[in-house]
């Protein structure tokens, strides 16, 4: 099973998700390979580019993987990443990151986690986003939806370009870790409107642990 967490925007809990996707399929005796193909922000330590997000997701799964492995592409500054490559005169595209999952998959994991950067539509430069790399792996998607005001346009729009792109949203998760006014209206619109399960609301968690026991991974068909 290979598993592309997608978001709304930066911020919206793919993190979270990701790890507790991981977590929940550990748990139940899977071997878990994880990557985070890109990432900008950052620390230097003993001479690696070390990324918050993918040193968390490395914690997580079970397949041995290094921090290079995981998340191949990195930059030290938190901006965007074409940006940063460009900054450093480097080229990102989808093959380069398709070469770089097929070392994931020559793990022979029984599940891969992917996580994004960013939404949907990240840009790698060139005219290429991290989207064509998804399309050319036909990885299932889950949608992380940061619930807060405006995040049924981005829900919609993001759910219409998977869709678009003939990928399958394959579930999708409310992540709501601070207040919103009338929260019920806004899920039962989302569930109405994406034909995907919904995975899981996440309030405030205080631990990938509770995010996992949240989630419920039965529902993911494909």
């Amino acid at each position: 099973m290979e598993l592309f967490i997608s978001a709304t925007d930066t911020d919206a809990g793919k993190t979270l998700v990701a790890c507790a996707i991981t977590a929940s399929f550990v748990s139940a005796g899977k071997r878990v390979a994880v990557f985070k193909p890109l990432s900008a922000g950052c620390e230097l330590i003993d001479n690696h580019l070390v990324n918050e997000d993918a040193k968390l997701l490395q914690g997580f799964a079970n397949c041995q993987q290094s921090i290079e492995q995981i998340n191949p592409i990195a930059f030290i500054e938190p901006i965007a990443p074409h940006i940063a490559a460009a900054q450093e005169n480097k080229t990102i595209t989808s093959q380069l990151i398709a070469n770089d999952y097929a070392k994931i998959k020559a793990l022979n994991s029984d599940v891969i986690i992917t996580e994004g950067a960013g939404g949907w539509r990240l840009p790698l430069g060139n005219g290429e986003y991290l989207s064509d790399f998804v399309k050319g792996e036909s990885c299932g998607v889950i949608l992380v939806v940061g619930m807060k005001l405006g995040c049924l346009n981005h829900a919609m729009l993001t759910y219409e370009a998977i869709i678009e792109d003939g990928l399958q949203v394959v579930g999708w998760v409310a992540n709501h870790p601070q207040a919103m006014p009338y929260l019920e209206e806004n899920i039962e619109l989302l569930s109405s409107a994406i034909k995907a399960p919904l995975l899981g609301r996440l309030a405030h968690m205080d631990s990938v642990e509770q995010a996992a026991r949240c989630l419920d991974l039965s529902l993911i068909n494909v």
